[in-house]
């Protein structure tokens, strides 16, 4: 199998290239620097497939390029592995037109770009052979688009959109054979330095990269051919399917509601209930 991942010259990206080379996979190596090249050698060096390819996967040349490298280089193209990401924390109240946009390009619209040009050349191939193509797009959302991390309007937003975007893609593909879900990995990267604490002194570390691998490896074989359109947390030895959302409470009028009537029933019921529980899903992530 053909494989692209975007981001991959460090931190989860490389640990899933390599996961996948080892698996088996031939890999196109995406980063915006030249540690695409290294990783690509790597996995030379190590017996697998590999090129590399340098570009920003936020720009629509570069989803066309990565797909056509794909073919150009191993004849096929089997999983799609959106990965590339960057930060720009900043309290909402405080956030630059640059922060916000940079962070939407790169994860969202990033996302966007390689996962389109990659399913019209499913789509493409299913029409000539008239049977499905068997492929997978590996999606990374964060738990940030779950609790609605304060500091981290932007990234939440993106993530959030991802999930979506994982949800259509797969309702929409799912005829043509291609299934594309989404994982929110809690992992020791460059990108998440500041915000989780240091790693154990002694024994495996719960939060290393390459306990994410084996989830991503098992999503792009053959082996989930049943598994599409979901959202799973992952860490350590941690694997949580994620629920779609539940109604809470439903409030209901014989007719056209009155303000005096909105407040009446739903302030009511607000009155009484937690003032701290909201739309987050941060108890159903307490996974230790």
């Amino acid at each position: 199998r053909v494989a692209i991942v975007t981001g991959a010259g460090a931190g989860l990206g490389r640990a899933e290239a390599l996961g996948l080379a080892a698996a088996g996979a031939a890999v196109v190596v995406n980063d915006m620097s030249s540690s695409a090249q290294d990783v690509a050698q790597e996995i030379r060096e190590a017996g697998g497939d590999a090129v590399a390819h340098v570009g920003d996967i936020s720009a629509w040349s570069t989803g066309q390029a990565l797909v056509q490298t794909a073919l150009a280089s191993f004849g096929r193209l089997d999983v799609v592995v959106n990965n590339a990401g960057v930060v720009r924390d900043r309290m909402i109240f405080n956030m630059s037109e640059q922060e916000w946009d940079v962070v939407i390009a790169v994860h969202l619209k990033g996302h966007f770009v390689l996962s389109r040009f990659a399913t019209e050349h499913w789509r493409q191939e299913y029409r000539k052979r008239e049977m499905p193509t068997f492929a997978s797009i590996i999606n990374t959302a964060s738990e940030a688009f779950l609790t609605g991390s304060p500091g981290q309007p932007n990234y939440a937003a993106a993530k959030a959109g991802i999930a979506s975007l994982t949800l259509s893609t797969a309702r929409g593909c799912a005829r043509y054979g291609v299934r594309a879900n989404a994982i929110c990995p809690r992992a020791r990267t460059a990108m998440t330095a500041d915000v989780l604490q240091a790693a154990p002194e002694q024994g495996p570390d719960p939060l290393s990269t390459d306990q994410v691998v084996p989830l991503v490896t098992y999503l792009a074989s053959p082996a989930a051919a049943a598994v599409n359109g979901q959202v799973f947390v992952v860490y350590g030895g941690e694997v949580a399917l994620m629920a779609a959302p539940t109604v809470e409470k439903r409030f209901s009028s014989a007719g056209v509601w009155t303000a005096r009537e909105m407040a009446s029933a739903l302030g009511g019921y607000f009155d009484d209930r937690d003032p701290a529980l909201s739309f987050s899903a941060k108890d159903a992530l307490r996974m230790d």
